[in-house]
C-alpha cells in the first residue's frame, strides 16, 4: 500500500502541484521516526522525482502545501497516514475497485491547480454498477480517448474527470503489481545466488586433489592407497562420459555426481575386482549410474560405467541400453540433416518428379549406424513433405503409441507392438522417449513379402512446436526373441520432422530409408519399390493426409451433405468401426502377416501367382465358424490406377465382375464421407432379388484412395445385425468375411497412353496398375473339418473368373 495523488497548495509562490506515492510499505518514512517527532519536528517537504507517480494503489488524497517551516503540514500527514490506513484496512477486500474512491478533482498528474484557490474536498464513493462498468470499459480499453471517457461519464452519471481520473489510478494499480511480482522474481534469483555463493565458500574449504579427486592430503600415503585412488579418478572419468553422453540425450547438461562416488571406501564396504578383460571393475552396485526420474521407467535401472568383458545379465542389460542411447543419438542427428539437406543429398527423379537420395554423396557425408550394407540387399531411400491437419503433440503421442501408429496407417502396418520402454520422456511429455518396437510392414500384394522390422524409436523437441521422430533397425546390435529367423529387411534412420503451423496444421517432412533383399520380391513389383513407391515417403505421408482428414470430418459436428440422414451418430461410429475390422481382416488374408495364423497350401490345381491359405475359426464372434479359406493375387493391367479403381467401386456396374450381384445393379442404401474425396466412404449396397424365392442381401463396403494407391473391400452382412448397427448397436458380434482389391500404380512416371512427356522427347509408356484380387470363404461350417481339394479349385477359379470379368469389362484382354 502507498500514499497516491497529494496535492499540493503553495501559498507564497502562486500555483500548486500534484504529488503521487509517497512509498511508505518499507517503514523508512513513517515507522523509523519517532512518535514525537512526527509532532513536534519541523521538516521541509522535499520536490519529489517522476518514479513516485508509478506506483499509487488508487486512493488520491487532498493534503495543504506546508510552508516554508512544514510544521502544519506534517503533522497533517501524519493524521492523514492513520486515517487512510485504517480505511484501507476496512476496503482491503475490494482492492479491485482499481482507485473507484476519488476527492472531488483532487487526482491525476496534469490539472492546473493555480486557477484553483484552496478549499475544503468532498470525498466519493462510486457505486458497484460504475465499478463494473468501468472495469468491463478498462479490460477492452486502458486508456479511453475523451470521446469514450466523456460517453462513459453520461452513462454513469459521474463527471469526466473521475472517469479520468479512475483510469488514471487503475493504470497506476496495475503497474504497481506488475513492480511487486518482479521484485519478488529478483529475491528469488537474489537468494539462489547467494547460496550458489555460499556452496564456493564451502568448496573453497575443502580442496580436492585434482589427480584422483579425493581430499587434498600433506605427507606421504601408501603405494596401494595411491592405487586406489588413481582407480577412483579413472572411474570417475569414465563416470563423466556416461554423464556426457546422457546430457545430449536429455538435451541440458547433467551433473556428472563424481562426487557421490567420493575418495576409496574401506574393503569391507566395496571390494576390488579384476575382470578378464584387465580392467579393475567395481563389483557392486557403483558400477552403474542412476539417472534418475527425469530418463522414466526404464533408462532409471541404469547405464554403465564401463563395459567388462564378462558380468552379470543385469549388467549385460545395462551395456545394451547404452549401446541403444548412443545409436538412438545418431539416428536423430541423421534424420534432422536428411530433412533439412538438399541438393547434392536429394536429387529430384527424371520420372515422376520424386526426390531421392544421392548414394555417393550419402556415403560421403554420413557414418553407418548400423554396419555396412549386407550382401544381395538393395537401398530405397525417398524424402516426402506434405501439411497435415493435426497438431504436432498429437502426432507424436499417436506415432510413440504401438497401437495408435497401427490405427494411423492400417493399410501400411500389418501388425506392431513396444518391446520395452527405455524412457518415457521427461517431464510428463514425450521429449526424450526411447522405446523398442517391433512391427510388420506391408504392401497389399501376395507378390511382396511382410518387412518385419525391431527397431528403436527416439522422440525428441528440438524447438517449441518442432519435434522429431526417429526409427532404427537393431537387428546388428542383438537377436531378440520377437525377431524372425532371417532378417529381409533393415531400418536405416527414418521418420519425420513435424513443425505446427497455424490452423491446427502441422508441415511433415518424412525421410524413408531402407536396405531390403530384393530377391523375394516378384519382378513385377520391383520397380514399384525400388522407387519408394511402396513403402517410401510419399506412401507414409499420403496415407497420414487420409486418415488426419477422415478424422477432421468425422470428429465434426456438421454431417456432409452426401451422408444419409436417417444414420444416427451412434450408428455412423458403429458402421465405421465394423468397416475398419473388415479393412483390417482382407489386409491380414492378402499379406499373411501374423495377425491371423494362416497355413500356406502348395496344390497343383492352382495358378503359379495364386497363394491359397487356410486356417480355423474358433470362438471368433466377428467371424462365423469354421474353416476360412483365403486366396489372393495380384496382375499387371493395362489401365490407369484411377479408371480401375472408379470402375469397382461402382455399384451401377458391379453386375459386371461381382457374381454376387445376382446379375443387376446394386442401390446404396447408406453412405457415410470419411474424407473430401467422394472415393473416401463406407457405404451398405443391396442387390435386388432375382425371383420372388431369393431375399436381397446387403453388402458392407469401404474404399479409399490417396496419392500411393486405391483400395476396395467388401463383405456380405446379415440384414438383422446391420439394423443393430445402424441404430448404433455392437458391431463386434456381426460375422463378416472379406473380399476386394488393392490397386496400386505399376512404378514412378506412367501417366496415360496418349500423354507426352514434359520435356517433349515423346510420348510416355502405358499407363498401367497393378491389381490384387482377394477372396475369403467359409468352406465348412465345422472347424475340425478337412479341406477338400474341389474347395480350392472353387476359390481359384472365382478368382480367376473375377480377372477375366475385369478384363474383358475394360477391354484390356491382350
Amino acid at each position: 500500500m502507498s500514499f497516491g495523488g497529494f496535492l499540493e497548495n503553495t501559498t507564497g509562490g502562486g500555483g500548486a502541484r500534484i504529488v503521487a506515492d509517497i512509498p511508505y510499505s518499507n517503514g523508512n518514512l513513517i515507522h523509523n521516526m519517532p512518535a514525537a517527532a512526527l509532532a513536534q519536528s519541523r521538516l521541509v517537504t522535499p520536490p519529489l522525482t517522476k518514479s513516485m507517480f508509478n506506483s499509487s494503489p488508487g486512493l488520491s488524497l487532498g493534503l495543504q502545501q506546508p510552508n516554508m517551516d512544514g510544521q502544519t503540514d506534517m503533522a497533517r500527514m501524519a493524521e492523514n497516514f492513520e486515517v487512510n490506513t485504517g480505511r484501507r484496512s476496512r476496503d482491503e477486500e475490494h482492492e479491485s475497485r482499481s482507485g473507484s474512491d476519488n476527492m472531488d478533482g483532487a487526482s491525476g498528474d496534469d490539472q492546473d491547480a493555480a486557477d484553483n484557490p484552496p478549499r475544503k474536498k468532498r470525498y466519493h464513493r462510486h457505486t458497484p454498477q460504475q465499478i463494473q462498468e468501468l472495469e468491463a470499459l478498462f479490460k477492452e480499453c486502458p486508456h479511453p480517448d475523451e470521446k469514450q471517457r466523456l460517453e462513459l461519464s453520461r452513462r454513469l452519471c459521474l463527471e469526466t474527470r473521475q472517469v479520468k481520473f479512475w483510469f488514471q489510478n487503475r493504470r497506476t494499480q496495475m503497474k504497481t503489481q506488475l513492480e511487486r511480482h518482479e521484485n519478488s522474481l529478483l529475491r528469488q534469483e537474489n537468494d539462489k545466488l547467494r547460496a550458489e555463493n555460499m556452496s564456493i565458500r564451502d568448496a573453497m574449504r575443502n580442496p580436492i586433489c585434482s589427480n584422483c579427486g579425493g581430499p587434498s592430503i600433506m605427507g606421504e600415503i601408501s603405494l596401494e592407497e595411491q592405487h586406489l585412488r588413481i582407480e577412483n579418478s579413472r572411474l570417475k572419468d569414465e563416470l563423466d562420459r556416461v554423464c556426457a553422453l546422457a546430457g545430449k540425450f536429455l538435451g541440458r547438461p547433467i551433473p556428472s555426481l563424481a562426487n557421490s562416488i567420493g575418495p576409496p571406501l574401506p574393503s569391507s564396504s566395496l571390494e576390488l575386482g579384476v575382470g578378464s578383460n584387465g580392467y579393475g571393475v567395481l563389483s557392486t552396485v557403483a558400477t552403474t549410474l542412476p539417472l534418475g526420474p527425469d530418463f522414466g521407467i526404464g533408462i532409471s535401472n541404469a547405464l554403465p560405467v564401463m563395459p567388462p568383458a564378462r558380468t552379470t545379465a543385469g549388467f549385460d542389460r545395462s551395456i545394451e541400453r547404452s549401446m541403444f542411447l548412443e545409436l538412438a543419438l545418431a539416428a536423430m542427428d541423421e534424420l534432422v540433416k536428411m530433412a533439412q539437406s538438399d541438393e547434392p543429398v536429394w536429387v529430384r527423379s527424371l520420372e515422376g518428379g520424386r526426390e531421392m537420395l544421392n548414394h555417393e554423396e550419402y556415403v560421403r557425408t554420413f557414418t553407418p549406424c548400423i554396419g555396412l550394407k549386407p550382401n544381395g540387399f538393395v537401398t530405397e531411400a525417398t524424402r516426402e513433405t506434405g501439411m497435415v491437419i493435426i497438431n504436432s503433440l498429437a502426432l507424436v503421442e499417436t506415432l510413440m503409441d504401438s497401437n495408435r501408429w497401427a490405427e494411423m496407417f492400417p493399410y501400411l502396418i500389418a501388425r506392431s507392438s513396444t518391446t520395452d520402454v527405455i524412457s518415457s520422456g521427461m517431464g510428463g511429455t514425450r521429449n526424450g522417449s526411447l522405446q523398442l518396437m517391433h512391427a510388420e510392414l506391408q504392401v497389399l500384394s501376395p507378390l511382396v513379402p511382410v518387412r518385419e522390422v525391431n527397431f528403436l524409436r527416439f522422440c525428441k523437441q528440438h524447438a517449441e512446436g518442432v519435434w522429431a521422430v526417429v526409427d532404427v533397425s537393431i537387428d546388428s546390435i542383438r537377436e531378440t526373441s520377437a525377431a524372425p529367423t532371417f532378417v529381409n529387411c533393415r531400418r536405416l534412420p527414418s521418420g519425420c520432422v513435424v513443425q505446427d503451423m497455424p490452423n491446427g496444421y502441422s508441415k511433415v517432412t518424412w525421410v524413408e530409408h531402407a536396405e531390403y533383399d530384393e530377391s523375394e520380391v516378384h519382378q513385377v513389383y520391383r520397380p514399384l519399390l525400388s522407387s519408394g513407391m511402396g513403402f517410401g515417403a510419399q506412401r507414409w505421408i499420403a496415407n497420414l493426409q487420409r486418415q488426419c482428414e477422415c478424422l477432421a470430418i468425422l470428429m465434426s459436428s456438421a454431417v456432409p451433405t452426401r451422408d444419409h440422414d436417417a444414420i444416427t451418430a451412434g450408428g455412423r461410429r458403429s458402421m465405421l468401426k465394423l468397416a475398419q475390422r473388415m479393412t483390417d481382416n482382407f489386409c491380414a488374408g492378402v499379406c499373411a502377416s501374423t495377425v491371423h495364423k494362416w497355413n500356406k497350401l502348395h496344390a497343383d490345381n492352382v495358378d503359379e501367382d495364386v497363394r491359397v491359405m487356410t486356417r480355423k475359426s474358433v470362438d471368433d464372434p466377428g467371424e462365423p465358424p469354421g474353416v476360412v479359406l483365403s486366396a489372393a493375387t495380384s496382375v499387371w493391367l493395362p489401365v490407369s490406377p484411377q479408371r480401375l479403381f472408379d470402375f469397382l467401386r461402382d455399384e451401377r456396374l458391379r453386375s459386371e465382375w461381382d457374381i454376387l450381384s445376382n446379375g443387376g445393379p446394386m442401390q446404396e442404401m447408406a453412405h457415410i464421407a470419411k474424407g473430401q474425396d467422394h472415393g473416401n466412404c463406407v457405404s451398405l449396397l443391396r442387390a435386388g432379388a432375382m425371383n420372388a424365392n431369393q431375399s436381397s442381401m446387403l453388402i458392407l463396403q469401404e474404399t479409399c484412395i490417396d496419392a500411393a494407391g486405391s483400395l476396395v473391400v467388401y463383405a456380405p452382412v446379415d440384414i438383422p445385425a446391420m439394423h443393430v448397427v445402424m441404430n448404433g448397436g455392437d458391431s463386434a458380434y456381426v460375422a463378416l468375411l472379406p473380399s476386394g482389391f488393392a490397386i496400386v500404380p505399376d512404378g514412378p512416371g506412367s501417366r496415360g497412353s496418349g500423354e507426352t512427356a514434359s520435356n517433349g522427347d515423346g510420348p510416355l509408356r502405358v499407363s498401367g496398375s497393378l491389381l490384387t484380387v482377394a477372396f475369403q470363404i467359409l468352406v465348412n461350417s465345422l472347424p475340425t473339418a478337412k479341406l477338400t481339394v474341389e474347395s480350392v479349385e472353387t476359390v481359384n477359379n472365382l478368382i480367376s473368373c473375377t480377372v477375366q470379368k475385369i478384363k474383358a469389362a475394360l477391354q484390356c484382354e491382350s
